[in-house]
């Protein structure tokens, strides 16, 4: 009895020690931002998203990519069509094979996706210490509380602790699994001068490129949160017109009287 005990109060301990370890691998707990898109009646800040987008272009690109957003979508966070076109000709993408069976490259047209800063994986490992830069187009939603991680991990830099072993080009995030990441601090206060005169703190350039990040990843959420308002509405109508209807349809019966009688 004694020994089966002991052996409990062992697996116990060995629980409570791997649940705390794998906790404090995970990272920290995310800051909690107020973001304009989150809850049923969320909605996009278009002048937030179009920094976020002056964000991603100057800062971010150099090493993420966006493989499933195209120039096209910048229209519903506010973007003329002479003004995507001129976007996306800032960039090339590969175009015809030519008559000599060569490869080609042509300016970038709003049909077309953002283009990778890397050509294959292998370059961009080589371009960055071994580490693969992830791609941005669904970050938000593949990270549990993504808008909030992302923002956190852009303004969690800090100095590693003195008891912290920090590898060899590596940098201290305490929101990052492990606590130390590859990727060096993107942001700095004036990284971009923004077209609207908003001043470019490194927290509102994360949260503007939070803002734009949430956009490329889920475009068509505010037309589901609006669809869910009118489906609720229809429900709340529908129950009404049922309440209604069963009341006179059972109030003969509840009176003693058969419904068909006249």
């Amino acid at each position: 009895m004694k020994l089966v005990k002991n052996i409990a109060i062992a697996l116990t301990l060995g629980t409570v020690a791997l649940t705390g370890a794998n906790a404090a691998d995970a990272g920290k707990h995310p800051l909690q931002i107020d973001w304009s898109f989150s809850g049923p009646l969320g909605k996009f800040d278009q002048a937030s998203a179009q920094r976020g987008w002056q964000v991603y272009k100057q800062v971010c690109s150099s090493c993420h990519g966006l493989k499933y957003f195209r120039f096209r979508n910048l229209a519903d966070i506010g973007y003329g069509e002479d003004m995507i076109k001129a976007f996306a000709a800032e960039y090339e993408v590969p175009g015809d094979v030519d008559d000599f069976g060569d490869p080609t490259v042509r300016p970038a047209e709003p049909k077309d996706a953002f283009p990778s800063p890397f050509p294959n994986e292998n370059a961009a490992r080589a371009s960055n210490g071994g580490a693969l830069p992830p791609d941005l187009s669904l970050i938000n939603k593949a990270r549990h509380d993504g808008a909030n991680y992302v923002y956190s991990l852009l303004v969690g830099y800090d100095d590693a602790p003195a008891d912290f072993e920090l590898g060899a080009g590596m940098n201290y995030n305490p929101y990052f699994k492990g606590s130390q990441i590859a990727m060096a601090e993107p942001l700095f206060e004036g990284a971009v001068d923004y077209e609207d005169g908003t001043p470019a703190t490194q927290e509102q350039m994360a949260k503007d490129v939070v803002q734009f990040l949430m956009y490329v990843a889920e475009p068509s959420l505010e037309k589901r949160h609006q669809m869910g308002i009118k489906v609720l509405i229809f429900l709340a109508l529908l129950t009404i017109l049922l309440y209604i209807s069963m009341k006179v349809i059972w109030k003969p019966v509840k009176e003693g009287k058969n419904f068909y009688d006249e």
